[in-house]
């Protein structure tokens, strides 16, 4: 009797805690009901029908009351319902399947979209190939030979932010962070082990962001590097820097209700703070008062950190009844943004300070002109690091070595330069041209073969003023694609535009021949089908059936007709798809869209009936080509309720940056080193400027910009990771010259410790053991600890080759050490992906760990972590040290030689 009651209360207490700590399937029927309440969906319904179980009606009703929108309108019900059965076979056939609570499940096995990448049919594709793997594994194994198994397909390679497939990453063998824990997420929930991306939206030491893994493992969330495998969990090159990190966050579909702090509660998402699980915090509390010390409800809070020249934005809130908003951050620097009615105030916080609120006076208006220096100092870095036996780490060497063959070999079949020119004479292309095509290609080359084979005729026709051949404008397009795409288009979808580039667009409204500005302007807004980032569809022939034919004439003489159709005929639906987008097809189709969806649809239409048309990254503009006489025109906006800078009927003016040059800073980057961002009531918004351009171009002799209030911000990152910046806020109504000044250092070059020179390595070029000394000579080098399969040593030496030609002009010997000949041997297999390292760079290993013993115990740090660099001379005096994670690297270096005046 006493054991029977004992067995109702823990029931009864788990019913509660299931309740309390996980929505309950009536909460999702509700919310299911609710969204379709007003939006007709009938993919949904049919998936709905198709289901043979209860266990599968309820996954679907939980993918379809939280999906993003574009794959509910883009996806079909079919396929949501075979991916939601794998997951449920994962329950019965996998071992761990029963144990993986109901929470873990629905949030992180079930849901098939990682973050913002095109969807594809990884998991209904290798759920047997990964079951077989992993046959015979704990839940902690597989999690480690899943990992291995991602390794095998893919390595780090940075790229643009636009996230491709798992399977897209596979047939190019590469990706950047984000894709690679897209990739190794979706490998694992394949196998019903919940797992989910961390990502932290910009370090504080470095500019850079980073993505991986979390896996529950036995009822605890641990961590791993995607694709990079390690002996054991909670193991990675990142556990150092994420020790000083200031945010790490991951967003979950639904509304889910763990023990991590809620950044913020959306509808159809949530996001978590898991800052706690890598870093200490501390929480940090503003109080926002207005000119009479008065709390100000309401009032909009960014907390930005200092990365890649600007104070981004980590989270933003409202203030609450007494005027203050909190944050869960590390323990470094933030700025932060406050901003009401039209006035705004900022203020620099340290999280690591004992206060009870910083007060924050929205004491600033348009108009101002003034300017600020902040120091910004990152956490202090964290030194409880985990220990790998030696053993475990040369078994784990042997298998990534092993990997990195596999992979090798499948790269090794892409077509070579002269396999290439055997295509080109059969396809009757020239080589030249179509070389760096199927060299961009890279795993996606037979695709790339398709279209070319496709489409090569050598007749001449005429489009847009134009007279070529078919393979000529064939060029023309693909050259309007980005690397990436090159790499995962499909050929249906190039194809399909191409033709109906051929078929709908030879421009009746064009008369005569067109000048090459003219021309330039349709193949990049016209020709081309990509828009923003989104995922490339067949919009260019399956718009057509949405347009009215009685009507192109006058959408051709008059473009905001069509933003006044599309506002007439498409309903607006609540929150913004920034980087997931519904397909301009599907927008029409269903009558519904986000305003992002709904900008990108209107540039869709306008190219599909031949009117140049764009989104602009700078400004964040949908925006259509309005001619004039000759090649002149201007670019006309057209708003769908984006948040855009208040109207002004003005015309843009000339804005200048005034800059003296210096010794190795003659022409400071955009986002290395300086930003622009307009404020917007009271709010900065940056200018989306290429990642190219720099002070020389497009600032020095000036930029076109909206007349507004702006805010200059330049930096300059110390090797520590603080950082001295310099804010700028000014006001532009006419042609003006703003002075863009690069802070320094008080202090200048100092010696921070010492090396002795003396130490021996082996020196791969010369194939013996050398000191430094005598392979350097007298005077100043640079010498560097790196590790093979390792992202922040990847990002070293890319940022190397970033500084080539300074280095080289610099003279002085760049040592590159490796810890055993084993990665050596690994990195080389890699080594065709930096090829354009500085002459005076060597690498060599230290194999005796002369070298490492004495910069981990000279004082200068107190881990022995890998990457390391060092700038010294031979009288064993070092000037610069950095370790770990660091961006920037080449010009970092290049700044102190500057200083040292070599």
């Amino acid at each position: 009797m006493i054991r029977m009651k004992r067995f109702i209360l823990f029931s009864l207490f788990a019913i509660c805690a299931r309740c309390f700590f996980a929505q309950s399937a009536s909460e999702v029927h509700r919310d299911f009901l609710n969204r379709y309440a007003l939006v007709n969906c009938d993919d949904a319904s049919q998936a709905l029908d198709l289901a043979e179980t209860a266990d599968e009606r309820e996954a679907l009703e939980f993918l379809y009351a939280y999906m993003d929108w574009a794959d509910i309108f883009d996806q079909t019900g079919d396929y949501f319902l075979e991916n939601a059965r794998v997951a449920l076979r994962t329950r019965k056939e996998m071992p761990w399947g029963r144990q993986v609570p109901d929470r873990e499940w629905r949030h992180f096995v079930l849901p098939v979209r990682v973050n913002n990448e095109n969807l594809d049919d990884f998991r209904t594709e290798y759920y047997d190939e990964l079951s077989r793997r992993v046959k015979g594994c704990t839940m902690r194994e597989a999690v480690l030979e899943v990992n291995h198994w991602c390794h095998e397909y893919v390595t780090y390679r940075p790229s643009d932010a636009r996230t491709s497939s798992p399977m897209a990453s596979m047939k190019n063998a590469t990706g950047r962070c984000g894709e690679e824990s897209t990739f190794t997420v979706a490998a694992l929930r394949t196998i019903g082990i919940p797992a989910r991306q961390v990502y932290t939206p910009r370090w504080a030491h470095t500019d850079d962001n980073h993505a991986w893994v979390e896996a529950y493992v036995d009822g605890h969330w641990c961590f791993l590097g995607a694709c990079e495998p390690a002996p054991d969990l909670n193991i990675a090159w990142f556990n150092q820097p994420a020790s000083r990190g200031m945010l790490m966050n991951t967003t979950v579909l639904g509304k889910y209700k763990g023990k991590e702090q809620i950044l913020r509660q959306m509808p159809t998402q949530t996001t978590i703070n898991v800052t706690e699980n890598y870093a200490p915090t501390a929480t940090t509390t503003v109080r926002v008062v207005d000119l009479g010390g008065t709390p100000v409800r309401g009032a909009t809070v960014r907390f930005g950190l200092y990365n890649y020249a600007e104070f981004y934005s980590l989270f933003q809130t409202t203030t609450d009844s007494r005027g203050e908003a909190h944050i869960v951050s590390g323990l470094g620097d933030l700025l932060v943004w406050a901003a009401s009615d039209g006035m705004y105030g900022f203020e620099k916080v340290s999280a690591s300070a004992q206060k009870k609120a910083w007060e924050i006076t929205l004491s600033h208006q348009a108009g101002e002109t003034y300017a600020v220096d902040l120091d910004i100092t990152p956490p202090p870095v964290g030194t409880n690091l985990p220990k790998v036996s030696r053993e475990a780490e040369i078994v784990n060497n042997r298998r990534l070595a092993y990997e990195d063959s596999v992979r090798m070999a499948y790269v090794r079949v892409w077509p070579s330069d002269s396999k290439i020119g055997e295509i080109a004479d059969v396809l009757a292309y020239d080589t030249l041209q179509i070389l760096p095509l199927f060299k961009k290609s890279e795993g996606n080359f037979l695709n790339l073969f398709d279209v070319l084979a496709t489409f090569n005729s050598d007749s001449l026709i005429t489009l847009y003023g134009t007279t070529k051949t078919e393979q000529q404008f064939m060029l023309d397009f693909l050259g309007t694609l980005s690397d990436k795409d090159l790499r995962d288009f499909d050929t249906f979808t190039v194809a399909d535009h191409f033709q109906a580039l051929l078929s709908h667009s030879r421009a009746p409204f064009l008369t005569g021949k067109v000048s090459a500005e003219t021309y330039d302007r349709y193949v990049r807004y016209v020709f081309s089908p990509r828009i923003s980032n989104e995922m490339l569809t067949t919009w260019r022939s399956g718009l057509w059936q949405y347009i009215d034919a009685t009507r192109v004439s006058a959408y051709r003489e008059n473009p905001s007709l069509i933003a006044e159709m599309l506002n007439e005929q498409v309903q607006t639906l609540d929150g913004t798809s920034r980087y997931i987008c519904i397909s301009p097809v599907s927008v029409m189709r269903s009558g519904y869209a986000d305003v992002f969806s709904k900008g990108i649809c209107f540039v869709a239409l306008c190219r599909t009936m031949g009117i140049p048309a764009r989104y602009d990254e700078v400004t964040s503009h949908f925006q259509y080509f309005k001619a004039a006489d000759g090649d002149s025109g201007d670019w006309v906006t057209v708003n769908f309720g984006i948040a855009t800078p208040e109207d002004d009927t003005s015309s843009d003016v000339r804005l200048r940056l005034a800059y003296e040059p210096r010794k190795f800073m003659e022409n400071p980057h955009y986002y290395n080193h300086f930003t622009l961002s307009r404020l917007v009531g009271g709010l900065p918004q940056l200018q989306n400027y290429a990642e190219e351009d720099t002070w020389e171009s497009p600032f020095r002799e000036g930029t076109m910009v909206e007349p507004g209030d702006y805010l200059l911000i330049s930096g300059t990152r110390m090797a520590d990771g603080s950082v001295r910046a310099r804010l700028v806020v000014f006001p532009v109504k006419k042609n003006v010259a703003v002075k863009l000044q690069m802070r320094e250092d008080a202090d200048g070059v100092q010696v921070i410790g010492a090396f002795n020179s003396e130490n021996l390595y082996y020196d791969v070029k010369a194939g013996a053991e050398r000191s430094v000394l005598s392979t350097t000579g007298r005077g100043y080098y640079v010498v560097g600890l790196l590790r093979a399969n390792n992202e922040p040593s990847t990002h070293i030496l890319h940022d190397i080759e970033l500084q080539r030609e300074a280095l080289e002009a610099w003279g002085r010997e760049i040592i590159m050490l490796f810890p055993s000949h084993e990665e050596y041997e690994m990195f080389m297999q890699r080594r065709r992906e930096f090829p354009n390292l500085p002459s005076n760079l060597r690498f060599g290993v230290d194999e005796g760990g002369q070298v490492a013993t004495d910069i981990f115990g000279s004082g200068l740090t107190q881990v022995s972590e890998r990457p390391v660099v060092l700038l010294g001379d031979t009288f064993n005096r070092v000037v610069y040290f950095s370790q770990g994670y660091t961006i920037g690297m080449g010009d970092q270096l290049r700044r102190v030689i500057g200083k040292l005046g070599l």
